[in-house]
């Protein structure tokens, strides 16, 4: 978005050509695509390596991350990092990245902390060309949408996590839509589970369930990657199989 446009699209500040992970993290860093950039302190760009068989998508940056500039480096990111290592999936199988890269909140009167604040799915949609390019660059065997605010930025506004979690979806091909053929090539589908902060947000009492649904549901990423026996590792950490 540039002068007094009102149009939100990351489009033209995409780098041309080819660009790898490093190009487009740079280029990320001066994105204008939505209003989103003008309260945050900068693009969180995801992470992880070129290669990684599993991407996973967040809604977006915290407040953490929009200190440190990476993705998933708060709370909720230790919690999704023991939940994958609780099923078999290694650090260098993943790439981590979120549906926004700017963080939105508010400050409630009279206080000083910034509260998150969901994005709209206009500012989905202006960020998703910069999914569109990591898809492309890593090329994942499976995508994993992190909550509900996720799953809706791949599968549209009528997507519930509690109703489609924990299976294997069909992916959307969100290139038929937007001409960038190739971006989506050898995904054999999406896995959407609960965000990792829900389980920081559950009661003492229930905490450990929602954390096991998480497991539970990251498991079925772990067999699609020919994890192969997780039950030993579950009952040792006291997760469900």
């Amino acid at each position: 978005m540039t002068g007094n446009s009102q149009e939100y699209d990351a489009t033209p500040f995409l780098p041309g050509g080819r660009a790898r992970l490093p190009g487009l993290r740079k280029a990320a860093a001066d994105c204008r695509g939505c209003p989103l950039y003008r309260d945050a302190t900068q693009t969180v760009f995801g992470e992880g390596h070129t290669n990684a068989r599993v991407l996973l998508l967040g809604e977006q940056p915290g407040d953490q991350e929009d200190r440190q500039g990476k993705p998933f480096v708060g709370p909720a990111g230790r919690v999704l990092r023991r939940a994958l290592a609780d099923v078999g999936i290694e650090p260098d199988e993943v790439y981590v990245t979120n549906a926004v890269k700017h963080f939105k909140f508010t400050i409630p009167e009279g206080r000083k902390r910034r509260i998150h604040k969901a994005p709209t799915l206009r500012e989905m949609t202006a960020c998703r060309p910069w999914l569109m390019a990591e898809l492309r660059v890593v090329e994942p065997d499976v995508v994993v949408a992190l909550g509900g605010t996720a799953g809706k930025a791949l599968l549209g506004s009528g997507f519930r996590v509690t109703e489609q979690r924990g299976a294997l979806l069909p992916w959307p091909g969100l290139s038929d839509e937007d001409g960038t053929g190739g971006a989506e090539k050898g995904i054999s589908g999406l896995v959407a589970t609960i965000h990792p902060s829900a389980v920081l947000r559950a009661d003492d009492s229930d905490r450990t369930r929602v954390y096991d649904g998480l497991v539970a549901d990251l498991g079925i990423v772990a067999d699609l990657l020919g994890g192969g026996d997780r039950s030993g590792r579950q009952a040792e950490n006291g997760t469900r199989g």
